[in-house]
């Protein structure tokens, strides 16, 4: 199909020439998702019980950090979380297995996502010249790794504390919680994602910068916007607390200055290979 793709590189392809090529990408990524989801379906103890549920438990290994931290700092548990696991309801009758079959899919999507970026990139890059070919031949790798580092700083940072804070709110003690399951897996799962998907800015930032639409000295300009901006972002996705907040707001932050540093390197990069068309155009 490559191959196709490339002999029609002359004339511009239509749209269902591009259908076409499309295929045979969107069938083997459907079938790598039916695989992965068929074993999460299987795997559904460890999954479900282990991982989804590990967040509210009291040996999961961010409570257990910061409560040795509470003892260790202040001599009491003022910081520990999620001491006492919660009984959980199911309040429809498919309810358990709609939601099993939701985990599943859930959890191929996260791990497919390589593979499922390494179709996209393979189905592109026919299109590119040789030279966006080499640049581009690190996308997959660096789009998951912002993705995962994003999936695990949610899960295993933002999950528990929304989690221990949702639990254990009480607008009136006349009000007795019975946490649905689906509203806790639901929880846990938003917000992994949400962080995972706000992990792709510095390459974001990245993309902008090759196209020239934005700039370090933008993005330094408006360092204060953005820090607004990503404390806004931080309060949707974390429970309304300052320490939450500020437990996300400080790696978004980080992040952003990432992203200043990658236009500023993407700018001289971009100035050396003008320079050197430059050069190389008397010459020839």
């Amino acid at each position: 199909m490559s191959d196709k793709r490339e002999k029609s590189s002359d004339n511009e392809m239509t749209f269902f020439e591009h259908i076409e090529a499309l295929r045979p990408h969107l069938v083997r990524g459907v079938m790598a998702l039916i695989v992965v989801m068929i074993a999460a379906f299987i795997g559904k103890k460890f999954i479900i019980d282990t991982i989804l549920m590990g967040p509210q438990s009291p040996d999961f290994p961010t409570n257990r950090w910061l409560c040795d931290f509470s003892y260790a700092v202040f001599g009491d548990n003022r910081v520990c979380i999620n001491q006492m696991k919660f009984n959980m309801v199911n309040t429809a009758l498919a309810g358990q297995f709609n939601l099993h079959m939701q985990v599943a899919l859930a959890t191929a999507i996260a791990v497919a996502v390589p593979y499922l970026l390494w179709e996209i990139w393979r189905f592109v890059v026919p299109a590119l010249t040789e030279h966006e070919r080499r640049k581009s031949r690190m996308f997959v790798l660096y789009v998951s790794l912002c993705f995962f580092a994003g999936l695990c700083f949610g899960y295993f940072l933002i999950a528990p504390l929304s989690v221990s804070f949702f639990a254990g709110y009480q607008a009136s003690p006349e009000i007795t919680n019975m946490i649905d399951v689906r509203s806790y897996l639901s929880t846990v799962l938003s917000v992994s994602i949400a962080c995972a998907v706000v992990f792709q800015l510095p390459l974001l930032v990245y993309f902008l910068a090759r196209m020239g639409l934005i700039t370090a000295s933008f993005l330094r300009r408006y360092r204060r916007h953005a820090l607004i901006l990503l404390s806004i972002i931080s309060a949707i996705i974390t429970p309304p607390d300052i320490f939450s907040l500020l437990l996300v707001v400080i790696p978004l932050y980080g992040l952003y200055e990432c992203s200043i540093l990658l236009a500023g390197r993407v700018e001289r990069q971009k100035e050396r290979e003008e320079a050197a068309e430059n050069v190389a155009g008397p010459a020839a």
